[in-house]
């Protein structure tokens, strides 16, 4: 008999696999070999975290059979002994058994106790009392019994420091599943066409990248729910800009993009009306301020890197973009010259007191966007 045991937490760790993995090497490992007997998925990225449980568990039971049987959830505060029970008990019904643990505090940074005083004294017995619990604990996790398997899903970064985290590192399998920037998209954009048999056009690729480029914080999940619509919007293998954009449409960064696109161009009447249709659609004036802001700043980071001899997508890294975005801020920030970028850029400023102190609105933002695209 077999039992599978998963502690859910938001770092991964395998043995054999090295070091925590990213979420493209950790799930090419797991297609690998035999699956590990203990995970850790830890990190800022739910989306990742979800897809990659998901496949642990579909790796251990395919197509499912068997699962709803051996899946079984343990409290994060679970006391340890009662853990290492759970753990133990072998499975009667199922070969396997399989334990989710959602933010163990095993994995998080340890409070200090207080210094002196009678609190301390108690607090530092019961802490000897929980130590020897955990090491109890992590001997068990270093060597699990065939039928066991372990998952720990943390909402947030791990602390590597701590020992769990260092035993299910060289035990078993870590997911390092970080929050995905704009600029790093790429990889997951590849993967997701390549799973709804989908290829972009130049235009629709330019297109995506730029919506993504105007986000603050990127939603994988959001995204992905979006890409599955697409599937079903167009039969046809290779996706232009119109398909693409009558899907994402309701994204306020698209119109976003398409503001700042055409800034970049120069095209005073469509950056207007575009500005103008944001302001009637309820985006506030400071938000759109501080999208011409960082615009207007990466003009001019791309056209002082261009004189010291960046070109193309090697512009990409150091201004944090993707290569794509960068290398055409670098094409546009060729239109401008840098003092226009320098009496926008305190344009911008002043329009930001003078709304902060409500004495302006979003004709400031009119203003500066004309004396940009003269």
């Amino acid at each position: 008999m077999q039992k599978l045991w998963l502690f859910c937490c938001h770092s991964f760790c395998f043995d054999g696999w090295g070091e925590a993995l990213k979420y493209g090497p950790f799930m090419a490992a797991l297609r690998k070999g035999e699956p590990k007997h203990v995970y850790l998925l830890a990190g800022e990225e739910h989306y990742y975290i979800e897809k990659a449980k998901a496949a642990i568990l579909e790796r251990l039971f395919p197509a499912g059979e068997g699962l709803r049987d051996a899946l079984e959830e343990a409290a994060p505060d679970m006391d340890a002994d009662a853990l290492i029970g759970l753990l133990e008990t072998v499975p009667f019904f199922v070969p396997k058994h399989v334990v989710l643990v959602q933010d163990s505090p095993l994995f998080r940074e340890k409070k200090r106790p207080a210094a002196d005083g009678e609190e301390a004294k108690a607090a530092k017995g019961k802490k000897g009392d929980a130590d020897k619990k955990e090491e109890r604990l992590l001997h068990l996790l270093a060597d699990m019994p065939d039928y066991a398997y372990v998952i720990f899903l943390c909402a947030g970064k791990a602390d590597k420091r701590r020992k769990a985290y260092k035993t299910v590192e060289a035990a078993g399998a870590v997911l390092d599943a970080d929050a995905v920037r704009p600029w790093e998209i790429g990889d997951w954009l590849a993967g997701k066409l390549a799973e709804i048999h989908r290829e972009f056009d130049r235009e629709a690729h330019a297109y995506f990248m730029g919506a993504v480029s105007m986000m603050h914080e990127v939603s994988l999940s959001y995204l992905d729910k979006e890409f599955e619509k697409l599937a079903l919007y167009t039969a046809e293998k290779r996706i232009g800009r119109a398909e693409l954009a009558a899907v994402f449409s309701g994204l306020p960064e698209v119109s976003s993009f398409a503001m700042m696109d055409a800034v970049s161009e120069k095209d005073v009447k469509k950056a207007l009306t575009l500005l103008r249709r944001q302001t009637a659609d309820g985006v506030y004036a400071p938000v759109l301020l501080a999208l011409m802001v960082r615009h207007v700043r990466q003009l001019w980071q791309a056209k002082l890197l261009l004189a010291q001899g960046v070109r193309g997508k090697a512009l990409g890294p150091s201004m944090k973009l993707n290569p794509f975005i960068a290398e055409k801020l670098g094409r546009a920030s060729m239109k401008f010259s840098e003092p226009v970028l320098k009496r926008a850029m305190l344009s911008l400023i002043d329009a930001d007191y003078l709304l902060k102190t409500g004495r302006g609105g979003a004709e400031l933002l009119e203003d500066a966007v004309i004396s940009l695209c003269r």
